[in-house]
């Protein structure tokens, strides 16, 4: 699921009264699968939106219209929306953008030109308006998108023409499959920022006319948007808002109400206030009044500001500031209006650091607490929450009775060795854990903490994973032992079914590593969506079959009324007896329910490129039961839940969609039985093992079990004894937005909201066959130390990495990277990894880049033809025998996330400023000056070797 958007993050003020808009971060998105009655196929259809034209980022897709029933990528044309963005990787306007487009699944369109490789769209002009309408409208060989100030005027025809032209008549027709989405793209992409205000779309077989979107228009401009009327926030965030202000108890701060003249009419006798939590104080700046008063009128569209200095109460508190105001109108009628915002009350204890990975230890994670004030804090019983994104919390981490932090001093939290991945109950001789790595029978392992602790021999230890095939890794639906699949989620009849309690069997997105005779762990308990205060908890079963997974494939051919066969892109996982929903409810389609007489042979192809040719094999597809009631269109995907996994004792509670279902493939033996129950995610831990959990110089204060923390997306929330937060973050992206800290709306290229970087960085850009790079020792943490400004973004920092771009002589002193930014001359730098590791200091920086010719490329060629082009851009020195030529420009090849398997590997091409001088053969090693050192290496380093700017340092000062 995607995070839902917070209520009230977009209020504005519609004829004069005050409204909330739909607020879109990265990780949001609304969605409609199982719609009724929109356009399918190339049947007309036409929507409008009004949204905020100074909220948007280039992520994919900030959209709102007609999609893909299954929230997958169906091919071109599968899809038709109005966008709003500045993503120019496909069609693009004048200026930075944003622009008004059109998405339509695989192209953002804004408009069509007779050379179909010029992408520039004349008519498109940045869009500055604060509030911005846009229509799409679509019908058989023919599109049009107009757009314009939902302030004021008239819609501007942007385009009004026939569709996009290629060989495989991908958009034309179009293949429209009437879902409805907004903020996300058609595959559920949700890496989009936006607002949103308003829409509507027309019935299915409606192709409305420029003199009826000029009429909507009207209407719009008539409401009288306009911007929000009275917001609060901290005093030095007035131009960018977070929605939040912490507090040390009985200390002050200051806040600013800031009024705008929304109402249309000029004012009289103005007052501004806080309304405070008990204990609280506020008085405005400069004063001892208690509220602002205005005297004079205030025009619209007039701002007046006041500040107040505001003293928090001795108690811990999270709770709300209430700004208000109230007013007389020139007419006498007496107005009033409110603003929120959150505020925490608590002591400055900060989530100072933490890692996930040291490069080679892959749970080398620590997470480290600073005491940011000048008195010590008592932090018995506090917790620390901590999941992934999509991913429910578990358990908490309790710090046990008598722990004091003193003055500027540190916590260290470890993850131990491993954790119980489902609770042990005393008389157990078996437990389940999260992972085995380095313990062997015969080990002494402590299971718990505190008074909880208990001393184990290892028996035995097992595993029932299974080697996955060389190509598993690739394969949508893919699950790593040891993370859970989720009950199966069919699409478009979901997007949640329920598995009652009672059931012995459960669908599945994934079987893989399920066995029969093991255990498995099946999740309930959580809420949707999941957020960090809700807790997850999981039955445990023995499983005694497994079936199919679920699975989602398309028609492969138009099926009408009277067939008993249907042509299928997938027979993967589809059994005789499985009953399969087909289309949605609509003009010419209608839903039905078929079940399966037997299974032949799929479809050569999937239409996702288009229709089949009458060349190619449709295959022998699905025999059905009972002849077709309704017409069913290629390419509409339909979903099969398969006959999943078998278990006992049934189930004690409902299951639904998403819920994680867990194979518990690693147990230990213990040589005699627990004497104590034990929750999820308590710690095992085995002192002999240093190649994995938290292994550093400074010891961990706490071990916890579990979970391991994401590399690339996560939540960590401290609370109080009393359950107050204390502190929260979020790192890799907004995963709860609802702990959010931060302005969330800044917008242009790449932004995705306000988050601390993910410690984590490495791998290779997808697709390219260059040598694997290792990977970085990082942390994210706050410099200097316990700097808090509400703000993840700028309060956490990552230490820069690059990898060596190529292999490095003892001796040298010049050092080949995939990167130089952020680096300076004059920077300290770590070159390499445990015992090679060497400090170095850079003197120079030049260019980055390095690659090998795919082919040869003769004397007085500019055109090189490369295995990669990354880290080349114009102007790159190249250093060649006989010295240095210039990179003129770059084209990197598209690739694809996951290639086919055999396809062939795309090829770059750089391009120089001036032609060789000498022939080189394929396979010929080049690279740019890069960085010069002040010293000269001990050791000799591969290529790929890391650099990092500094290490982590937990329980000491940060270092960035």
């Amino acid at each position: 699921f995607n995070n839902v958007p917070m209520a009230d993050w977009a209020p504005v003020s519609l004829n004069g009264h005050k409204v909330y808009g739909i607020f879109i971060t990265a990780g949001m998105g609304l969605r409609w699968n199982d719609a009724k009655g929109t356009a399918v196929d190339d049947q007309a259809q036409g929507q409008y939106w009004v949204i905020n034209g100074h909220h948007y980022n280039t992520g994919c897709c900030f959209d709102y219209g007609n999609a893909e029933t299954d929230s997958r990528d169906d091919g071109d044309g599968t899809m038709e929306t109005t966008y709003f963005g500045n993503q120019h990787s496909w069609y693009y306007g004048s200026g930075p953008g944003p622009w008004l487009m059109t998405d339509q699944e695989n192209n953002l369109v804004g408009c069509v030109n007779p050379d179909p490789n010029d992408k520039y769209c004349e008519n498109l002009k940045s869009i500055t308006w604060r509030f911005v309408t846009e229509t799409t409208d679509g019908e058989p060989h023919h599109w049009r998108s107009m757009g314009g100030d939902a302030q004021d005027g008239d819609l501007q025809v942007l385009y009004d023409g026939g569709r996009i032209i290629n060989p495989r008549n991908s958009y034309d027709p179009m293949r429209k499959q009437g879902a409805i989405l907004l903020g996300n793209g058609g595959d559920n992409s949700n890496g989009s920022s936006g607002t949103f205000y308003e829409a509507a779309m027309t019935a299915a077989g409606t192709f409305p006319t420029k003199e009826l979107n000029q009429k909507v228009q009207a209407n719009v401009v008539s409401a009288k948007y306009d911007v929000q009327r009275l917001a609060v926030t901290a005093a030095d965030k007035t131009d960018i808002p977070n929605g939040l202000q912490t507090f040390v108890p009985g200390t002050n701060g200051s806040s600013t109400v800031t009024f705008i003249n929304t109402t249309g009419k000029a004012i009289l006798n103005l007052e501004l206030s806080l309304q405070l939590p008990a204990g609280w104080k506020a008085t405005v700046v400069g004063s001892k009044d208690k509220v602002k008063t205005v005297n004079y009128t205030i025009n619209p569209g007039q701002t007046v500001v006041a500040t107040f200095t505001v003293t928090s109460g001795k108690k811990p508190f999270n709770g709300d500031m209430v700004a208000q105001a109230s007013w007389k109108a020139e007419d006498g009628l007496t107005g009033v209006d409110n603003a929120i915002q959150k505020v925490r009350n608590v002591p400055a204890v900060k989530i100072n650091e933490f890692r996930v990975s040291d490069g080679v230890n892959t749970s080398n994670s620590f997470i480290e607490l600073f005491n940011a004030g000048d008195k010590a804090v008592d932090i018995s019983g506090w917790s620390l929450t901590q999941h992934a994104v999509n991913i429910p919390s578990f358990s908490d981490i309790v710090v046990p009775k008598g722990t004091v932090i003193a003055p500027r001093d540190y916590y260290v939290f470890g993850l131990s060795t491993s954790g119980l991945s489902i609770d042990a109950a005393k008389g157990d001789k078996v437990i389940y854990v999260r992972s085995i790595a380095g313990i062997e029978a015969g080990h002494e392992i402590v299971i718990g903490t505190g008074s909880n602790k208990e001393v184990r021999k290892v028996a035995n230890v097992n595993s029932s994973v299974a080697a996955p095939a060389a190509s598993a890794a690739n394969m949508r639906g893919f699950v790593a032992a040891g993370v859970p699949t989720t009950v199966w989620q069919p699409l478009p009849e979901g997007p949640v079914i329920t598995i009652p309690a009672g059931s012995n069997n459960i669908p599945v997105t994934s079987v893989a590593h399920f066995k029969v005779g093991d255990k498995m762990a099946i999740g309930y308990g959580a809420k949707y969506p999941a957020v960090s205060y809700f807790t997850e908890n999981y039955e445990v079963v023995t499983v005694t079959n497994v079936g199919q997974p679920g699975t989602q494939a398309w028609l492969s051919m138009d099926a009408k009324p009277g067939d008993t066969n249907i042509k299928v892109s997938s027979t993967a996982n589809i059994t005789a007896g499985d009953k399969i929903r087909l289309d949605i409810e609509s003009v010419g389609h209608g839903i039905e329910w078929v079940t399966v007489k037997s299974v032949g042979t799929p479809s050569v192809r999937s239409s996702f490129n288009g229709p089949l040719a009458a060349d190619e094999d449709p295959g022998t597809g699905l025999e059905l039961e009972q002849p077709l009631k309704f017409a069913h269109s290629s390419n509409m995907p339909f979903a099969v839940n398969g006959t999943g996994i078998t278990f006992e004792p049934a189930s004690k509670f409902d299951h639904s969609s998403n819920e994680p279902v867990l194979a518990l493939v690693y147990s230990i033996e213990l040589n005699e039985a627990l004497s104590e129950d034990h929750s999820i995610d308590d710690v095992v831990y085995d002192a002999n093992v240093t190649t994995a959990g938290y292994v550093d110089e400074v010891a961990a204060d706490q071990l916890f079990g579990g979970p391991a923390l994401s590399t690339s997306r996560g939540n960590i929330t401290l609370r109080n004894a009393k359950g107050i937060i204390v502190e929260s973050m979020n790192y890799g992206g907004v995963v709860d937005p609802w702990l959010s800290e931060g302005y969330q709306a800044v917008p242009g290229e790449g932004e995705e909201g306000n988050y601390a970087p993910a410690p984590f960085a490495g791998g290779q850009r997808f697709g390219a066959t260059t040598p694997a790079m290792e990977l970085p020792n990082l942390s994210s943490g706050r410099y200097p130390d316990g700097i808090d400004t509400d703000d993840n973004e700028l309060d956490f920092n990552r230490q820069l990495s690059f990898n060596t771009a190529a292999a490095i002589k003892a001796g040298s002193n010049n050092v080949k990277v995939l990167s130089t930014a952020g680096l300076i001359i004059g920077q300290r730098i770590v070159v390499g990894q445990g015992e090679k590791a060497e400090d170095a200091v850079v003197a120079t920086i030049g260019s980055t880049g390095a690659t090998l010719l795919t082919q040869d490329a003769p004397a007085g060629t500019t055109k090189l033809a490369v295995v990669s082009s990354q880290g080349f851009t114009k102007g790159t020195q190249i250093e060649l025998s006989w010295g240095l030529v210039y990179v003129d420009k770059v084209e990197a090849a598209p690739r694809r996330f996951r290639p086919e398997p055999g396809a062939l590997q795309p090829v770059d091409y750089i391009y120089l400023t001036e032609p060789l001088k000498q022939g080189l053969k394929a396979g010929f090693e080049f690279a740019g000056t890069v960085l010069g050192l002040s010293n000269p290496l001990i050791y000799d380093h591969a290529q790929g070797t890391v650099v990092v700017s500094y290490i982590p340092t937990p329980g000491k000062p940060n270092k960035y």
